[in-house]
């Protein structure tokens, strides 16, 4: 069963899928995403395909009726894709060439457009899951992207305060955060000609890196070949940072924040970002989300991140002097 069940105390949308309790949990010799699997091609680079078990479907199941009237329901009608970024499954973003990423980001660009041409399609998401501590079933490197009939709560919350910046200031408030991350400099671990990456002020995550672009860009449709080139550049650098950070594999939760592709008024006061959620407080303890966090959504940062992003910006130099001596 696949639907979508009201929440009228949150006026948000939650997705029942009974199917995913099947997903496997598989080891590496046994991985659908290496050649030879018989669910990939037996040769390719980089590779976007229908989930097997996905949470919406663009042919979803009729919706049975709610019991209560208070309640209702609709169908699961959307879609639900994984982007293979290497045939390699030893690899990950922070392990591939420059020129490698750059074809991920460049397939993510290609599956936006397609997937906002649909007007049923309110919201989409590209996100990653790296690390058994987020709840990656399967180590070869990947991320999905969900395109959403609705718009998810998140997502409306901050489009709802950028409307309120940008009615009271004229300005865009993720142009603002970016300019005021620059302008203070403390929280910023890399930069390039396009795109600045930094540990908000405000982050409830201790190495909850954003990075976001010098200029108003509203989504991966607006980029150029620069664009692609930037994020790649910026974000294999953040990654291979991370890496370096414990000398460990990273785990991270990765999401990238865009104008709904329904919605162009929004694109005068709101923009592209890509938002990282690591659980690492150390490098052998985690950052639960506690009844705090979970029940009354207080955030809380055990760490203050004035401290930790000079530790992520001595890990992304560490990690490019290493690169650059090979």
């Amino acid at each position: 069963m696949a639907e979508l069940r009201y929440n009228p105390i949150l006026r948000d949308w939650t997705m029942v899928a009974a199917n995913r309790q099947v997903r496997p949990d598989m080891p590496a010799e046994s991985c659908p995403f290496c050649p030879g699997s018989g669910k990939v091609p037996d040769h390719y680079d980089v590779l976007s395909y229908d989930n097997d078990f996905p949470v919406l479907s663009p042919s979803p199941n009729p919706v049975g009726e709610p019991p209560v009237e208070i309640y209702r329901a609709q169908e699961a009608y959307g879609k639900c894709e994984v982007v293979l970024y290497s045939s390699d499954h030893d690899a990950a973003l922070s392990r591939l060439s420059l020129a490698h990423v750059t074809r991920v980001v460049q397939l993510w660009r290609a599956r936006y457009a397609d997937l906002t041409s649909d007007p049923r399609h309110q919201y989409v998401l590209i996100f990653e899951n790296r690390g058994r501590e987020v709840g990656a079933t399967i180590a070869h490197p990947h991320g999905q992207i969900y395109a959403y009939p609705f718009l998810p709560i998140k997502i409306r919350s901050e489009i709802e305060s950028a409307e309120q910046h940008g009615l009271a200031t004229g300005h865009c408030l993720l142009c603002d955060i970016t300019d005021a991350e620059r302008d203070d400099g403390r929280r910023l671990v890399a930069e390039n000609d396009r795109f600045l990456a930094f540990i908000p002020y405000f982050t409830d995550f201790p190495f909850g890196v954003w990075i976001g672009p010098k200029r108003h860009l509203v989504d991966l449709r607006r980029f150029d070949a620069e664009d692609e080139a930037a994020l790649a550049d910026i974000l294999s650098r953040v990654t291979r940072g991370m890496d370096a950070l414990y000398q460990r594999e990273f785990p991270y939760m990765m999401a990238l924040h865009q104008t709904p592709p329904q919605r162009p008024e929004t694109e005068a006061y709101y923009h592209f970002h890509l938002e990282f959620y690591p659980p690492l407080r150390a490098a052998d303890k985690i950052k639960f989300l506690a009844s705090s966090e979970t029940g009354a959504g207080a955030a809380a940062n055990p760490l203050v991140v004035e401290e930790t992003a000079p530790l992520l910006r001595r890990a992304i130099a560490q990690a490019e002097s290493e690169e650059s001596g090979r």
